[in-house]
């Protein structure tokens, strides 16, 4: 017998929000346990070394493992073990590493499972203990959850959120302060070069992005600004210079950081033409960064 126990489900929900139901933990007592059982609270912190912990009730008995996560390739994979603690501290009876993958299907997201043991008689245990039964039942859960996050999903409205290790103000900052809001924005391989910026409520942001041999002209007009919790800005850009989406971003304090919201509304494009141009990924490289700069703020 393998060491793995796997399957493969076709969820009926966007692979985006399937995301945010693993990663958000403020989501996951929705569904990550089968019920009677249930989940009460998760820590998470999607860095590799980073704590992912549940914390469960099962037949009246609350307990929680923290474990860590090993590999967040955002909206495509999730690894996380219960091998080692926080602090890469060795567990003495590790049980389980489970890895997540997601990629798009025409019917929502396609969500393969495999979760690997010690030994061939570990995985034999936990698949006479109930695994495709209990993982089946929260995959379906699962989807509910992702279902429901914003009821019926407009076609043209893609949704990115990140955990970032560093308080509001810091992210706030760097997103506000002329300053730095060019160091990080944009996804991996492009900078940002500045003819104007004036970030405040009827202010705007003139720019160059920069990256692949490419020159892509873009004007970021903004609207409200609420400190420390919510802006949104108007999208205009590439050579035609017209309106391509309204974009929401939501700041919220979640477990020693921020929970970070970046919600766009396209004017033309709809969410599949979006996901296969790779918006999804690219948005998430861009919060990477967007951490790596607040991050870095003193105090």
């Amino acid at each position: 017998m393998s060491t793995d126990l796997s399957f493969t489900r076709i969820l009926p929900a966007p692979r985006d929000l399937v995301w945010a139901c693993w990663t958000d933990p403020t989501l996951i007592p929705l569904w990550f346990m089968p019920k009677p059982h249930r989940a009460l609270s998760a820590e998470i912190d999607l860095r590799p070394g980073g704590i992912f912990c549940v914390e469960m009730e099962v037949d009246g008995n609350v307990m929680k493992d923290p474990g860590v996560v090993l590999e967040a390739v955002p909206t495509r994979r999730l690894v996380f073990t219960d091998s080692y603690g926080p602090g890469w501290e060795p567990k003495p009876d590790p049980f389980m590493t489970a890895i997540i993958d997601f990629s798009d299907h025409p019917d929502g997201t396609q969500y393969h499972v495999t979760v690997r043991h010690r030994s061939p008689e570990a995985a034999r245990r936990h698949e006479e203990r109930g695994f495709f039964d209990g993982w089946g039942t929260v995959a379906g859960q699962l989807a509910e959850a992702a279902q429901g996050l914003q009821g019926p999903r407009p076609e043209h409205e893609l949704m990115a959120t990140r955990h970032i290790a560093a308080p509001p103000e810091h992210v706030w900052k760097a997103w506000t302060d002329p300053a730095l809001l060019p160091k990080w924005f944009g996804p991996d391989g492009y900078h940002c070069e500045t003819e104007e910026i004036d970030i405040r409520p009827g202010g705007c942001w003139r720019f160059t992005m920069v990256g692949e041999g490419q020159r892509y002209p873009n004007l970021h007009e903004f609207g409200e600004m609420e400190e420390h919790r919510r802006l949104t800005y108007r999208l205009s850009g590439f050579d035609d210079m017209r309106h391509h989406a309204d974009v929401v971003v939501e700041f919220r304090p979640e477990a020693g950081g921020t929970r970070v919201t970046m919600q766009m509304t396209f004017a033309h494009m709809k969410r599949a033409d979006a996901l296969a141009f790779g918006a999804l990924e690219k948005g998430y490289e861009t919060l990477a960064k967007l951490e790596a700069v607040a991050h870095s703020l003193p105090g």
